[in-house]
Formats: C-alpha cells, structure tokens, sequence
C-alpha cells in the first residue's frame, strides 16, 4: 500500500505540536499552579496516612513564605538534586521522576527559639520562643522518639530562610532532629486538601496557635 507522503508529514507535525502543547501545559500547571502526590509512609499520622492522595498547592511561593503550622512537601537536605537536562524534564513534567521528597510540618520558622523538651513523666512538648506550642494535630506528647546526642532538639534559633520541621507521628518520622534545618530553596509545595479516598476528603486548615 502506498503511503500518502504529504498525508503522513502532516499527520506527524499534528502530532508532535499535540504532545509538545500538552507538555508544556502539564510543565506549567506543576510549576505555578500545582500537582498531585500520594502519601508513602507513616510518618504524618494522624493527618495522612498511606495511601491517600493530595493537592500540593505551589503558586503560594511567589507571594507568602512557609508558616508554622504548614503541611509542606519538599525535597530532604540529605538528598542531591541533579541538574542534568533529563533530571530536570522529570521534575517539571513528573514523568519519570526519581527524586525523593518528604512531606512534614512546619514547626519552627526563622528567627524562632525552638526546643523539644521531655517531662518528668516522659512526655516531650515543643517550645517556640520559651512557650510550649499547642499540637492537637500529632499522635500523642508520649508517642516521641527520645532526644539523644547529635539530634536537633535545642535550645536553638531558627536561621534566616530555613524551617524546622517535623512529622505528625513524632515516634516514626525522620525529620529536623535529625537532619537540621530545610532551606527554603528546598520546598516543593504546601498540601491543601486530601481527595482520595472519598471517605477521608478534607481541607487542611490552618492550625491556631494562640499567642
């Protein structure tokens, strides 16, 4: 059967501008408006748990910094992030990505005096500026992984552009104890709301920390 050559070049450049427009469009989606994820692990329980899926919101960053109290996916100080031309087409596009990112919550914020304290009843609480921070979101005060030599549980001072943070579940969760503080260059995105499963929809409001 003889091919159509005129038909078939025309075909083609269709083509190619359809999958060129779509990835453009999903790269400018993720990069200013912002993506899904699914949640891997335990380390934000109660508020998420395995399995469900989340909209990272990242238009937020051009306008209003991280706060306390933010639910926030970024990518671990421990990891390198490549540089090369095909790692960054999967970062922005999501196809084929690798990189590790974590998702916990924003404690301390620059310019703060933190400091995790353990009670005589074996209770830990987290002090921001020498005042205990009220948490209804984590698992338990006695539900904590025990401070030891060379974890990051102060008295400290927050740097300039970097966050203190840490999972809900602070008996299972590798988070600022352990690794210091996450630059700012480093955040992904801020979770909004929970979708699926159906049965657990909910929108993440902001946690009141009264003064």
């Amino acid at each position: 059967m003889k091919i159509d050559k005129k038909k078939f070049i025309a075909g083609l450049k269709e083509t190619v501008e359809t999958v060129v427009f779509v990835v453009v469009m999903v790269i400018i989606i993720r990069f200013f408006i912002g993506e899904i994820r699914w949640i891997p692990s335990a380390s934000m329980h109660p508020t998420l748990i395995e399995g469900d899926r989340i909209f990272v919101e990242r238009f937020s960053r051009f306008y209003r910094a991280p706060e306390r109290g933010d639910i926030i996916v970024f990518y671990p100080p421990s990891e390198d992030i490549k540089t090369d031309i095909l790692s960054i087409f999967s970062r922005l596009t999501g196809f084929f990505c690798k990189d590790i990112a974590y998702i916990k919550r924003v404690i301390g914020v620059p310019g703060d005096k933190l400091e995790i304290k353990e009670h005589v009843n074996g209770d830990y609480e987290v002090y921001i500026n020498d005042k205990p921070l009220n948490e209804p979101y984590i698992m338990g005060a006695d539900d904590y992984i025990p401070c030891s030599d060379g974890m990051f549980c102060g008295p400290m001072t927050v740097p300039e552009g970097q966050y203190f943070m840490m999972g809900d579940n602070r008996g299972n969760s590798q988070d600022s104890r352990f690794w210091g503080f996450l630059p700012k260059e480093r955040v992904i995105g801020r979770a909004v709301f929970l979708f699926w499963p159906v049965t657990r929809i909910k929108y993440f409001k902001h946690p009141d920390y009264a003064d």
